[in-house]
């Protein structure tokens, strides 16, 4: 694929290049970005200027400098398979960056996305993910859940593994819903072997199958609690739906309530059942919301969500649109109380950057909140606050 093909930007493929350096992770690459400036400035830096990052030692140094030579001919073997494969290549400079995901400590610098990464961008997000070996009732949980929620509008996010992370795909496809499968290896890779079939049904019907990961890159151990941490960072909430103790449905709860601040729902189970436990101690232990039925989750992401993914065809034939609630001001956060008063008239994404003064980062994550409780609606691309 040139790189003068529109589907891909220097800059972009500068970001792709720094990924491919050997020993940075994205927390490096980001450190490296807001140390040097830029993507190029990473890949033209001396010796000296790289060991002026935080966490990159001599030796990382020295590594990076030995790899530039051969970095253009892993650029394009990347592209290339990317090509072949039907993906793009979405990055953190580029305005479809999920904008949840982008909110993370350690966000992916690169996904390589096969379908709509607008499945992700459009509409509300919640993780299903639980056991590899899950049992009848988890299996039946996962699709009555899956199934419900994606009625309901939201996006389902999980991780494309065996047991419930494939139940709550195919019960989403089933219900005509949009689905995320996040991989824990390359998209080249098909882990496991027995869900191509799926990950091809996911990127064809709206939905997308993403991965961080080279296109190539095998599923080995290390790479899923790092995929767990992207399946978190892409929802507003994770239901846990069974777990054992040792589980890496357990990583992916902590990450979403500890260092992504977003809720976790668990399943309750059979107390005698190893599968369960995991859930049982997150609800014990007060880790996670017990839920026993969708419209419990549903509650928990505010009535006015609830409200906003009810069935199309109802919206559509109703006469006319609800009342717009009673907004107390006083009950929102100082930015919350910024955007919604320079939405006096309708006003777009970038307007209200510049109306409010505000970072777009935290315009973004602020709308998404007021969206979710009503008090924001979008039409279009533009912006309107239900209080005026």
């Amino acid at each position: 694929m040139p790189l003068d093909a529109p589907s891909i930007t220097e800059d972009q493929a500068d970001l792709l290049r720094v990924t491919l350096l050997p020993g940075l992770g994205p927390i490096l690459t980001r450190r490296a970005l807001d140390t040097l400036g830029s993507p190029r400035a990473v890949l033209e830096a001396s010796r000296r200027e790289l060991t002026a990052i935080r966490g990159v030692g001599g030796q990382t140094a020295s590594a990076i400098i030995d790899a530039r030579p051969t970095i253009e001919d892993r650029l394009n073997q990347e592209l290339d398979e990317a090509d072949a494969m039907g993906a793009r290549l979405v990055t953190l400079i580029d305005d479809d960056y999920p904008e949840l995901l982008r909110q993370i400590q350690d966000p992916p610098p690169v996904l390589f996305v096969r379908g709509d990464i607008n499945a992700i961008s459009n509409a509300y997000t919640i993780g299903v993910v639980g056991s590899r070996s899950a049992t009848h009732y988890g299996i039946e949980q996962t699709e009555r859940f899956a199934a419900a929620l994606a009625h309901a509008g939201l996006c389902i996010v999980s991780g494309g593994a065996r047991g419930v992370d494939t139940a709550a795909h195919r019960a989403t496809l089933r219900a005509q819903g949009r689905t995320v499968a996040v991989l824990g290896c390359g998209l080249a890779q098909c882990y496991p072997p027995e869900n191509q079939n799926l990950f091809d049904a996911i990127a064809s019907s709206g939905g997308a199958v993403i991965s961080e990961l080279p296109m190539n890159a095998g599923p080995h151990a290390e790479n899923f609690p790092a995929r767990n941490r992207i399946i978190s960072g892409l929802s507003l909430g994770t239901l846990v739906i069974e777990a054992p103790k040792r589980s890496g449905a357990l990583i992916t709860a902590r990450l979403a309530a500890e260092d992504h601040g977003r809720e976790v729902f668990a399943l309750p189970g059979r107390v005698d059942s190893p599968t369960s436990r995991g859930c049982l101690d997150l609800i014990i232990k007060g880790g996670a919301h017990l839920v026993a039925d969708p419209n419990d989750i549903l509650d928990m992401l505010e009535g006015p969500a609830r409200r906003h993914h009810v069935d199309q065809t109802k919206i559509e034939s109703a006469p006319e649109e609800p009342a717009a609630p009673r907004i107390d001001l006083d009950a929102l956060s100082e930015q919350q109380r910024q955007i919604v008063v320079c939405l006096d008239s309708p006003g777009s994404f970038d307007e209200i950057v510049r109306r409010t003064g505000l970072d777009a980062g935290v315009v973004r994550s602020e709308t998404t909140i007021l969206e979710l409780q009503q008090i924001v609606v979008r039409r279009g691309g533009q912006f309107e606050a239900s209080l005026y």
